[in-house]
């Protein structure tokens, strides 16, 4: 294995231990508006998110950031299930995006959206929440069609995973 190989597998095993720790740490806590559970047969991550829940603040979304922390990302919140698609114009950072369904269930990943680009990042019909995080963390991690999100805005009455779920 070359020193490349044996920094990105360290670089790697950081970054989930964070994302652990910040997992144990926020469910602790219960389901809160500011972070975002997901979890997968790979595992599971929490993000403290910024909520996008107006027309607005999705326009507004993450442009004109220069940087996202690791264990950062913004919720784009929709009043009901629709197509969705985002373009990168006006950002500089590159992102992974999340779709996800009407019971938070991960449906498809925009993975690696790249900065300036304005071609749509479609994620399909019936998208009600997308999360967006830095790029290439999506694969890090391992999420993928299926996973589930736990977030106040999921309705509770139709949640894949509940807040009141342990």
């Amino acid at each position: 294995m070359g020193r490349g190989n044996t920094l990105k597998g360290v670089i790697g095993a950081a970054l989930m231990a964070l994302l652990t720790l910040a997992a144990g740490m926020a469910t602790a806590g219960g389901c809160r508006e500011d972070v975002a559970h997901l979890r997968g047969p790979g595992g599971e991550a929490v993000f403290r998110v910024e909520i996008a829940d107006t027309e607005a603040l999705r326009a507004q979304g993450l442009m004109h950031r220069e940087s996202l922390a690791p264990s950062a990302g913004m919720l784009f919140v929709y009043p009901a299930p629709r197509p969705v698609g985002f373009w990168m114009k006006n950002t500089l950072i590159p992102l992974d995006m999340i779709f996800m369904d009407a019971t938070g269930t991960v449906r498809r990943i925009g993975h690696e959206a790249q900065p300036h680009d304005e071609r749509p990042v479609m994620g399909g019909d019936g998208i009600q929440t997308v999360l967006e995080i830095n790029g290439g963390l999506a694969r890090r991690i391992g999420i993928s069609e299926g996973w589930e999100m736990r977030h106040p805005a999921v309705d509770q009455e139709v949640a894949a995973w509940p807040c009141a779920a342990e």
